[in-house]
């Protein structure tokens, strides 16, 4: 189960306060109109058909936390907590599935990848995956995209476009990744793209794939498809490995980890696994927050 936050003006289930002060709670009515679309919620400038993605989905570009979360609930793709969080289920899986990660084997990646680590998929597999995953994109009634940086600092970060079938995943990861300012939305072009279809089933004999879970990585197409799983997590872990990727050839080390500042200026970094105590440590309310 993930929550996903939604600020108090967005929670629909509670009046002003009453004369004594204490908020009335009103039956909930979530509707995508009751939230005007903010100026800077408008078309992209780089469209899904000049990325060679034709589908004749309604198409909700940059929405923002309260607009998601209204179409999230709408789409009953969730329900609302008691104090105004988003939560939804991910289903059977409830984590990653590294098994059913891929990176696709070609000119790009042949020397520049550790294969003893890392499941291969053929260029072949690939071709079909996407034929298949574009058709299925092609089929949608509405798809939810935003159009983010991986990473804060502008010398060291990609443009990525992450296209979702579900309006929860796409508010998840407009939330984990950097959202461009209004005048850096404008001329936004996007460098990657992520596709997340939770309701894709892949293939095995067709796709080279494990089972019906499937992430693709395809760094030589700067396209990674994501289906048959609706942890929202995949999306975000693999910009992570894209970052990983590209980084170390310009001299940085990306690290997978949180890291905090004390008043006598000295820096802690936390690693360690996914779920480990990372964010809970660096959350020191003594300590200033470096990044996590």
């Amino acid at each position: 189960i993930c929550s996903v936050s939604l600020t108090p003006r967005a929670c629909p289930d509670w009046r002003a306060p009453d004369a004594d002060g204490r908020p009335i709670r009103r039956e909930p009515a979530f509707h995508l109109s009751d939230y005007p679309i903010n100026p800077i919620n408008r078309a992209p400038t780089v469209t899904l058909v000049q990325s060679a993605i034709e589908t004749t989905a309604t198409i909700h570009s940059n929405l923002t936390s309260e607009e998601l979360t209204a179409a999230a609930l709408e789409n009953g793709e969730g329900r609302r907590a008691k104090h105004g969080p988003l939560v939804v289920e991910t289903g059977k899986h409830t984590g990653r599935s590294a098994k059913d990660k891929f990176i696709v084997r070609d000119g790009e990646t042949e020397d520049t990848v550790w294969w003893d680590n890392n499941a291969a998929m053929t260029p072949a597999h690939f071709a079909a995956l996407k034929e298949d995953f574009l058709k299925a994109v092609g089929e949608k009634s509405d798809l939810y995209v935003a159009d983010l940086f991986g990473g804060s600092q502008p010398e060291y970060r990609v443009n990525v476009r992450v296209i979702n079938e579900l309006a929860w995943h796409n508010q998840f990861i407009r939330t984990l990744l950097v959202r461009p300012t209004e005048a850096e939305l404008d001329g936004f072009v996007p460098e990657y793209t992520i596709i997340d279809l939770p309701t894709f089933r892949a293939d095995p004999e067709r796709h080279g794939t494990r089972s019906e879970t499937v992430i693709a990585v395809n760094l030589a197409e700067k396209l990674i498809l994501i289906g048959g799983t609706k942890y929202a997590g995949e999306m975000k872990k693999s910009v992570f490995g894209v970052l990983n990727y590209l980084l170390p050839p310009k001299g940085v080390m990306p690290m997978h980890c949180s890291a905090n500042i004390g008043p006598d200026g000295k820096t802690a970094v936390f690693f360690g696994l996914s779920g480990t105590g990372k964010t809970t440590l660096s959350a020191d309310a003594s300590r200033t927050l470096i990044g996590d």
